[in-house]
């Protein structure tokens, strides 16, 4: 039974088995069918039927073994209505062994298992949808997040986001694409696509683009388990380990974002006792196991240099205890090996830091004009160096011209406050 949950409530019992296990339920049911949209509606079938039976019946000892058995049940019973799929019949009943009882025990079959889930993550990142499909579905199949959910974590509406998740379902579907683990070159691409899928997730819930909300912390604890989840099934990728790291060591820091009136409070106003130490010993830990893979010659990139970074900020007791110097080299690294707009910017900061203000300013002004569009970073970095420059008047307008760039309520408030103070420091024109 999964843990925190109570055999006297059902439903609870339910959820929770769901969210622990609807990815080795999906990628299990894939495995066999072949067809992912119809693996989703046996597992949602049987999720429908525990629904059903279990406030009456009462729970299982093995739920996680009876959805699967009820959903492989559910499959027969299609195939079986489609004569032209015998063969599917055949295939399933020999994966259930003939049983028409009891599963076998899924902790038995767990290394088989974990490949399914691994195999569906890499099913769900498929190069046939779009960066925003990719993320939905990954919630969807793998995360067991409901579509509701999914469309309250992007700002969009309950159809619009099941339209967009029905539309990557089918397109897969209709594609047959194979459902086997990519090697060589193309599983490297594809693990790309992977991380940078659960990256995307995590840096919506971490600072959200849009709407009232600083942070959606939901989608960042679930980017969190994904990372996790990868690096338990490639032990042996020192950049899915990196991507772990730099998850749980940002995600650390999530609960000192905001202070008790719900305010954000940006990384060096933050109290550090509020940073959730086990979040930041595990990515350590992580870091570390990366550490030792890149010194026996396997290949690193940005997620296990952006971890390094992350971790500079972590063993700081204190905010001026961070060592700057070191995180503008790794920073100059990272805009190497992972050359762009948003490295330049950040690196801008730590140059900041690093060798003051006029040095990151260098930085930001190397910048081509436009390249992040209508983003509020850039000019709220520059207010930032503008404002530790002592040209307040200056930092005001560029904080100001921040403020109308973002969408999101919460990151405008805190721009338009420093806005006003440094326009009230600024000397007064003659």
């Amino acid at each position: 039974m999964p843990a925190g949950t109570s055999a006297d409530d059902p439903t609870g019992v339910i959820v929770a088995a769901w969210r622990a296990d609807s990815a080795r339920l999906v990628g299990a049911l894939t495995r066999m069918t072949r067809d992912v949209e119809l693996a989703e509606d046996l597992a949602q079938d049987a999720l429908v039927a525990a629904l059903e039976q279990w406030p009456t019946t009462g729970v299982p000892q093995n739920p996680a073994a009876w959805l699967m058995t009820t959903a492989k049940r559910r499959g027969i019973d299609h195939f079986r209505r489609a004569d032209s799929l015998r063969r599917k019949v055949a295939e399933l009943e020999r994966a259930r062994g003939g049983e028409e009882g009891e599963m076998p025990d899924l902790d038995g079959q767990v290394d088989y298992i974990e490949d399914d889930v691994l195999r569906l993550i890499f099913l769900s990142c498929h190069p046939l949808l779009s960066a925003e499909s990719r993320a939905a579905l990954t919630l969807r199949l793998v995360g067991g997040l409901t579509t509701a959910e999914i469309a309250r974590g992007f700002l969009t509406t309950e159809p619009t986001m099941g339209q967009r998740i029905s539309r990557a379902k089918r397109t897969l579907s209709e594609a047959h694409p194979e459902f086997e683990l990519p090697t060589g070159t193309e599983r490297t691409r594809r693990l790309d696509d992977v991380m940078a899928v659960i990256y995307l997730i995590f840096n919506e819930g971490y600072s959200a683009t849009a709407g009232e909300d600083w942070m959606r912390p939901e989608l960042a604890r679930e980017a969190m388990r994904l990372a996790r989840m990868l690096a338990t099934l490639a032990p042996d990728e020192p950049e899915v380990l990196g991507l772990q790291a730099l998850l749980e060591i940002q995600g650390s820091r999530m609960a000192a974002r905001l202070d008790e009136d719900g305010a954000p409070v940006l990384l060096e106003a933050q109290d550090r006792a509020r940073w959730d130490q086990p979040l930041i010993r595990r990515g350590i830990a992580a870091l570390q196991r990366a550490e030792l893979l890149a010194a026996h010659g396997t290949p690193v990139g940005k997620y296990f240099l952006q971890a390094s970074i992350a971790a500079q900020h972590a063993r700081a007791e204190r905010a001026e205890d961070t060592d700057w110097r070191r995180i503008a080299a790794l920073y100059d690294v990272l805009a190497h090996a992972a050359p762009g707009p948003v490295v330049e910017v950040n690196r801008a900061v730590a140059h900041g830091r690093a060798f003051g203000p006029d040095a990151g300013l260098a930085v930001l002004e190397a910048l081509g004009a436009g390249e992040l569009g209508d983003s509020p970073l850039v000019p709220s970095v520059r207010g930032d160096l503008l404002e530790r420059a002592g040209q307040h008047r200056q930092a005001g307008e560029a904080f100001t011209e921040a403020a109308a760039r973002t969408r999101n309520e919460s990151e405008r408030a805190v721009l338009h406050r420093r806005a006003e103070l440094n326009l009230g420091r600024a000397p007064k024109p003659r």
